[in-house]
């Protein structure tokens, strides 16, 4: 079987609102981060680099979310989730690129994990405010790429759509003001808390009620 494992609220998110989607049988492993998770010995055998997700279907492991998600979309839907145009192919890969590097690991890194940037603890304020910064800019970009859109890629919901809707949460979990900055991307955050895989992803999560 299927098995995903996730941190809640990380960006393995994303992959369960997928596998949520498909509806068909998948198992669920928790693993917080830290020590007793993704820094534990088993972890690490299955992924050394001690992150969420990782995914594990016939045998195969699979880490990072834009390859999980490309492998889910692509192999489990029929190809619903993944475009068939190579065009829009080549829009989910800019996405994929943009959120996990200048997003995640980039501007969130720098507000959650600024000892990633510099050893010098007194200078972490200054990576945590750059930080900061940067997720103004950068979701500026995505404000900008997401108006006059239902999704984010052509006209259907795709892989990608998930994938973004986490980085908004995030966005308002450290306190952002979404709606007011952000109101194209609000809208978006709000039709995927229509879906009913959305809201059974959270709920399994602990996310909401």
């Amino acid at each position: 079987m299927t098995k995903l494992y996730y941190s809640p609220g990380a960006c393995s998110l994303a992959g369960h609102i997928l596998l949520e989607e498909f509806g068909r049988p998948y198992e669920l492993k928790l693993t917080p981060v830290g020590d007793e998770g993704t820094g534990s010995k088993e972890f690490l055998k299955i992924n050394p680099r001690g992150r969420v997700p990782v995914l594990i279907d016939g045998g195969e492991i699979i880490t990072e979310s834009p390859a999980i998600l490309f492998y889910l979309s692509s192999s489990f839907s029929d190809g619903n989730f993944w475009p068939k145009s190579v065009l829009e192919q080549a829009r989910c890969w800019e996405w994929f690129n943009w959120l996990s590097s200048n997003v995640h690991a980039v501007a969130y890194g720098q507000v959650w994990r600024p000892g990633r940037f510099i050893d010098d603890e007194h200078q972490w304020k200054n990576v945590i405010s750059k930080g900061n910064n940067n997720l103004q800019e950068f979701s500026g970009v995505i404000e900008n790429n997401i108006s006059g859109r239902t999704w984010c890629v052509g006209e259907a919901y795709s892989c990608v759509d998930p994938y973004l809707f986490v980085f908004y949460s995030w966005g308002k979990a450290i306190g952002l003001d979404m709606e007011s900055s952000f109101p194209a991307w609000s809208r978006h955050a709000a039709r995927m808390l229509e879906r009913s895989a959305v809201q059974s992803a959270l709920r399994q999560e602990g996310l909401i009620p």
